[in-house]
This record gives C-alpha cells, sequence and structure tokens, in this order.
C-alpha cells in the first residue's frame, strides 16, 4: 500500500490518496490519521492553521457603542456580585459599560400580566430611541458566539447610540418591550435563573469583543 498526501483541499477539508491493488481511493484527513500514524503531526499541524485562519477571519473593526444591560431583577447573592462585576470590568476594556436594575413587580401586584406590563414600563423608560436592543428571550434565536460579535459590531455600524441588551422579570417581557426590540436572541434551550443569565452573557459579550479584535481568549 502506498500512502500520497496531498495539501490540496476540495471545500471538504485536506484529503490524500491511498494506492493499493483494490486501486486508488480518495481518503479524507481523518481517515489518512486512522491509516499512518505518523501522519497525524501533519494533520494536527494543519488542523491547526485551519482553526487559525478562522480565528482571524472574524475580527472586523468595531464601534465602542457603550452596553447598558437592563434586567428585572432582586439583588444578586454576594458570590454572582463578584463574578458579574468581574467580567463587567473585563467589558469596559472595550466600551463603557452600565447595569441598570430594575424593580420586580413594582406594583406589588398579583397580576402576572399586570407585573409584566408594569416592569416594561420601567424598563422601557431606560433606552432611547436610537438605542439599539437586544431582546434575552427563551424564544429568541440561537447564536453562535461570532454571531454574537457580529451584532455587536453591526450596532455600531447603524449609527446606534449604544447597545442594550435587556433580561425580563420571572414571567418574562411586556408587550411593548418586545415590540421595541430589535433583535431576540436565547442564551441558552434551556431555562436560566436570572444570576446565571447574567454571567453567561457578560461572558458571551466579553467573548464577542476578543474575537472582534483577534485576540486569544475565543478557540
Amino acid at each position: 500500500m502506498q500512502l500520497i498526501i496531498s495539501s490540496a483541499s476540495n471545500g471538504e477539508g485536506l484529503y490524500g490518496w491511498v494506492v493499493s491493488g483494490h486501486g486508488v481511493q480518495r481518503k479524507s484527513k481523518r481517515s489518512l490519521c486512522r491509516l499512518l500514524p505518523s501522519v497525524v503531526p501533519v494533520c494536527a499541524a494543519r488542523k491547526d492553521d485551519s482553526e487559525k485562519e478562522a480565528e482571524i477571519s472574524y475580527a472586523r473593526a468595531a464601534r465602542p457603542l457603550p452596553i447598558r444591560l437592563v434586567m428585572v431583577r432582586k439583588n444578586f447573592d454576594t458570590g454572582v456580585e463578584s463574578v458579574v462585576n468581574n467580567y463587567a470590568s473585563k467589558v469596559k476594556r472595550y466600551c463603557s459599560f452600565e447595569d441598570v436594575q430594575i424593580k420586580s413587580n413594582p406594583k406589588n401586584t398579583s397580576d402576572v400580566v399586570a407585573q409584566v406590563e408594569a416592569e416594561g414600563e420601567r424598563v422601557l423608560k431606560a433606552i432611547s430611541p436610537r438605542d439599539w436592543v437586544i431582546l434575552l428571550d427563551e424564544r429568541g434565536r440561537d447564536v453562535t458566539s461570532e454571531q454574537l460579535a457580529s451584532l455587536i459590531a453591526d450596532a455600531g455600524d447603524r449609527g446606534s447610540s449604544a447597545l442594550v441588551f435587556c433580561i425580563g422579570g420571572p414571567y418574562g417581557h411586556g408587550s411593548q418591550v418586545r415590540k421595541r426590540a430589535n433583535v431576540s436572541i436565547k442564551l441558552s434551550s434551556m431555562v436560566l435563573n436570572h444570576q446565571v443569565a447574567t454571567i453567561v452573557l457578560l461572558e458571551q459579550i466579553y467573548r464577542a469583543w476578543t474575537i472582534l479584535r483577534g485576540e486569544k481568549y475565543h478557540h
């Protein structure tokens, strides 16, 4: 059996050919690595190169819009507050950041619909007309870290005054807040409590900026 390694690519990844008594067969990079262990370093090196190229391709110029997190919540636990502050300080390396806390159930009502709409009224007061609003919602669309980075960069390209992320109360967002939102996304298909959701969101915002700057945090 003769093994021929090629650096050519057809859009499906690197591949090569195996010449044997059965003729010539094209093999994928994974198959080649199984056939000949000595090929593994070559495959690994080329994988590293392609991953590096992928990372660089997501880096782009982005206007550092002020980011405001508007969230209906009660006070965080001390440990959670510490983690949130840590990621907030990291985000501030790239842009200004403000955390706006909206009181849960401000009218102290037992009517869920009235509670959600009252919270929504206060959320809207924290949003300016030229703000670009991203709603965090379990019915929103799934986005990757790279796609979130693009959303952040695109908001700056549109000439918005600030980028606002909204996290609703325990019963979700008011109808007027949903209408005001420019984009609706979700952090997970699972339900996250407000403390966990805040940490995940801030880490992803920080990650998004490292992607846009081509830094090594995201790989």
